[in-house]
């Protein structure tokens, strides 16, 4: 077994390890900050919550124009009951205005009672969704928790993998170790482990004389990727 290859390899192995866990802090750190289902639930309470707004001032509006309404007829029919008046059209007139005005306020009436079953049916909406934003909310709670401790040990993890590249980087001579930087560079993955005779890197079947020089500990390369040859 090739001592330098399996140094190269151990540092191909550490700097994986790091990549993978800077991905994995990147992943984390994302979570943190995405709390969308959080949001969209705070938008459906505010929207539920505008709407009953909403149909509240439409319903004081009615209010206001049944009691204008209900004033209206008040003095029609003290018109109609005083005896002041005395002249059949103006009395006709009157009685057809009292009878539009009740129609009037019996429309606005029946609307009333459609808004008041409506701002029940929203009041029973927004008490439901309150309950789903709190769950929502203590979820998303323990989940900052989780993943607050998991990009802890990611990062401690983190410091352990470069303890470990240092070390394996000082049993490298800067010649192997320029010819590892510049393989990998070309090929992104810089050494090969070989099994049964096979480059993994590029799945060739190698020569037995490249599998004797990987033997005898020497930096060798794989004639068809290039890549450095481990042989454990």
């Amino acid at each position: 077994m090739s001592t330098i290859a399996r140094h190269l390899y151990q540092l191909q192995d550490l700097e994986l390890a790091i990549d993978a866990n800077e991905q994995a802090q990147t992943r984390v750190q994302n979570q943190l900050k995405d709390n969308q289902a959080v949001l969209k639930i705070h938008s459906r309470l505010t929207e539920e919550e505008k709407k009953l707004d909403e149909l509240a001032k439409l319903q004081k509006t009615t209010e206001w124009e049944i009691d204008d309404l209900s004033g209206k007829i008040k003095t029609i029919e003290k018109k109609l009951y005083d005896g002041k008046i005395h002249n059949p059209k103006e009395l006709q007139s009157l009685q057809i205005e009292q009878t539009d005005f009740n129609k009037m306020r019996s429309a606005l009436e029946d609307k009333e009672l459609v808004m008041m079953d409506q701002a029940d049916t929203l009041r029973n909406s927004i008490s439901a969704v309150k309950t789903e934003v709190a769950a929502a909310e203590a979820q998303w709670q323990e989940q900052q928790k989780k993943l607050s401790a998991d990009l802890e040990k990611l990062k401690n993890d983190r410091a352990a993998l470069e303890i470990q590249k240092q070390s394996a980087l000082s049993q490298i001579d800067a010649q192997s170790l320029a010819a590892y930087l510049d393989v990998k560079k070309r090929r992104g993955v810089a050494v090969a482990k070989i099994e049964q005779g096979i480059c993994k890197g590029c799945r060739i079947t190698l020569p037995n004389s490249v599998l004797q020089q990987a033997k005898g500990g020497g930096l060798v390369k794989c004639s068809s990727c290039g890549r450095i040859l481990f042989l454990p």
